[in-house]
C-alpha cells in the first residue's frame, strides 16, 4: 500500500475569470501546502508507564480511525491509505506484552481502500490478500471469499476456481469446525464455477451437434463437471437461506439431464419450506419451472397468488391478471381486478401500456355487461382521493400524449369511466385523438359519454354489504 503514497505529477492549474481579470488558480496540491501541517496525535517518544502507554496508545488509535473514517466518507482513497498506513505502523511498534495482531478492521479498511484507488492494482490486491489471510486466522475462509469476489469481478475465474480449491483443503485444529458455514459457502462457490464450465462445455457440444457430429471427450468433461457441481450445489441449499443463484444452476443441471422431479422438490423445498426467510424469488423460479413443463393453470396461479402477496408490484402481475381475466370462476375474475389495481398502485407501473390495457379491457367489460360494477366501486374507493393527481392529471395526459399514444389511449378509458367525462385525463386525450382524426379516439369519447353514468354509481360511498 506505500505505493499509493506517491505523488502524482501536478497538472497544469486553470485560470478562473475573477471580477473581469483572468486570475491563475491554485492547484489542489498547492493549496494543501499553503495549510497548516497535519499532526497525528500520536504520543510522545518517552518513557511512560504501562498503565500511561496503553492509554495514549488508544487514544491515538481511535483518533486515527476516526481520520480514516473521514476520509472513507469523503471517497478521499489516498488519505485513507496514508493514516491506514500509519495506523498499522502504529501497532507495530507497540511494545506492550499484549500482543496486538491485524484486526478486521485492516482487512475491512484496507480492501475497501484497494478496490477505489485510482492506483491499486490486482498485483498488490493479492499481496495484500494473502498477507490478511496469513495474519488472520480467525477470519482466514471469510477473507478466501473476499479474495475470491474480487478475483470474478476481474474476470480472473481460473484463479478464483485454485483460490477455493486451496481453502477448501484448509485445515487448522478448531478454526476449521468454528468456520463450518464459511467452509460450506467456499464449496458452493466452487460448484457455481464447475456449473459454468459445465454450461460452456454445454454450449460447444450442442453447437457441434447442430453440425452432424459430437466430440466425445467434451461430452464426458461437460459430465465430469456436472458431477462436481451437483455435488456442491445440492449441499447449500439444504441450509435454510436465500440461495437463488444457487438453486437456479442446480434447477438447470436437473432439468438438463431430465431429472424434473428432482427439480421439483427443490423448487417447493425452497419456496413453501418455514424454515426458509420468505423470498418472492422463490416463488418465481417455482412459477416459470410449472409452465416450462406445462402444468395446468390452477399450478401456475397458486405459484402467482403467493408472489402477488408478497410483492403486489411484481412484473409477472400482467401474467397473473391475464390468467385469471381468462377464468370462468367469478372469485377469480374478481382477484384478477385486485392484482391489476394494486399494481398500478406503484410508480414504476405508471406508464405501463400493458397493464393499463389489462384494466381498460376488464373495466370496459363490466361496464358493458353492466355486472359487477360494485367490484370496479370496491376497488376505486380506497383510490379516489389519490389516483386522480397520481395518474390522471393534465400534464401526465399532455406527456403520455406525446410519447405513447397507445398508453393514453388505454388510460384515458379508465378514467373516463372512473372520473367520468370531465376528468381532465380524458378530456385532454380525447380531443387531441379526435383532432388528429383517430377513429378509435372518437369511439372511446363516445364510449365514455354513452356510460357516463357509470361514474356517478362507483363515485358514492362504498355499500358494506357489497360482496366480492
Amino acid at each position: 500500500m506505500d505505493s499509493f503514497l506517491e505523488e502524482e505529477e501536478d497538472e497544469e492549474a486553470p485560470t478562473v475569470v475573477v471580477a473581469g481579470k483572468r486570475r491563475r488558480r491554485s492547484h489542489p496540491a498547492a493549496q494543501a501546502a499553503l495549510q497548516p501541517p497535519l499532526h497525528l496525535p500520536f504520543p510522545p517518544l518517552q518513557p511512560v508507564s504501562s498503565n500511561e502507554h496503553k492509554l495514549n496508545f488508544k487514544k491515538s488509535k481511535e483518533a486515527c480511525l476516526s481520520y480514516i473514517q473521514d476520509a472513507l466518507l469523503q471517497k478521499q482513497w489516498k488519505r485513507a491509505a496514508e493514516f491506514l498506513t500509519c495506523y498499522v505502523e502504529s501497532l507495530e511498534k507497540d511494545y506492550s506484552r499484549e500482543h496486538i495482531g491485524p484486526s478486521e478492521m485492516i482487512w475491512r479498511i484496507g480492501t475497501e481502500i484497494l478496490w477505489h484507488h485510482s492506483q491499486s492494482s490486482m498485483k498488490e490486491f493479492n499481496c495484500f490478500m494473502e498477507q490478511m489471510k496469513t495474519l488472520g486466522v480467525k477470519r482466514y475462509l471469510k477473507v478466501c471469499l473476499e479474495h475470491v469476489f474480487h478475483l470474478l469481478c476481474n474476470g480472473q475465474i481460473d484463479e478464483a476456481y485454485q483460490n477455493l480449491s486451496l481453502a477448501e483443503s484448509w485445515r487448522f485444529g478448531e478454526q476449521t469446525a468454528i468456520q463450518d458455514k464459511e467452509m460450506k459457502l467456499i464449496q458452493a462457490y466452487r460448484g457455481l464455477l464447475d456449473y459454468y464450465s459445465w454450461s460452456k462445455q454445454k454450449n460447444i457440444l450442442l453447437e457441434q451437434g447442430e453440425d452432424g457430429f459430437s466430440d466425445l471427450a467434451v461430452e464426458q468433461e461437460m459430465h465430469g463437471y456436472f458431477r462436481k457441481a451437483a455435488v456442491n450445489l445440492k449441499e447449500i441449499i439444504k441450509i435454510p437461506g436465500v440461495w437463488d443463484i444457487f438453486v437456479k444452476c442446480y434447477v438447470d443441471l436437473l432439468e438438463f439431464y431430465g431429472d424434473h422431479n428432482e427439480a421439483r422438490q427443490v423448487l417447493n423445498e425452497y419456496a413453501y419450506n418455514s424454515k426458509f426467510p420468505a423470498n418472492p424469488n422463490a416463488h418465481v423460479y417455482l412459477y416459470q419451472f410449472l409452465k416450462r413443463q406445462r402444468e395446468p393453470k390452477k399450478s401456475l396461479i397458486s405459484a402467482l397468488k403467493i408472489l402477488h402477496d408478497i410483492v403486489p408490484s411484481h412484473e409477472l402481475m400482467i401474467d397473473f391478471n391475464t390468467m385469471l381475466q381468462k377464468s370462468k370462476k367469478r372469485k377469480k375474475r374478481r382477484l384478477g381486478l385486485e392484482v391489476i389495481f394494486a399494481a398500478l398502485d406503484y410508480a414504476g407501473w405508471k406508464e405501463n401500456a400493458k397493464a393499463w390495457s389489462c384494466l381498460a379491457r376488464q373495466v370496459k367489460q363490466i361496464v358493458v355487461s353492466e355486472k359487477h360494477l360494485d367490484w370496479i366501486k370496491q376497488e376505486w374507493s380506497s383510490r379516489k382521493d389519490w389516483w386522480p393527481a397520481f395518474h390522471f392529471s393534465r400534464y401526465l395526459a399532455k406527456r403520455n400524449w406525446q410519447e405513447d399514444k397507445s398508453l393514453s389511449y388505454e388510460k384515458a378509458l379508465v378514467a373516463g369511466i372512473l372520473l367520468g367525462k370531465g376528468c381532465k385525463y380524458f378530456k385532454y386525450v380525447s380531443h387531441r385523438g379526435c383532432k388528429a382524426q383517430l377513429k378509435r379516439f372518437r369511439m372511446l369519447k363516445k364510449f365514455v359519454n354513452r356510460h357516463n353514468l357509470v361514474y356517478l354509481k362507483i363515485s358514492g360511498p362504498p355499500d358494506s354489504s357489497v360482496q366480492p
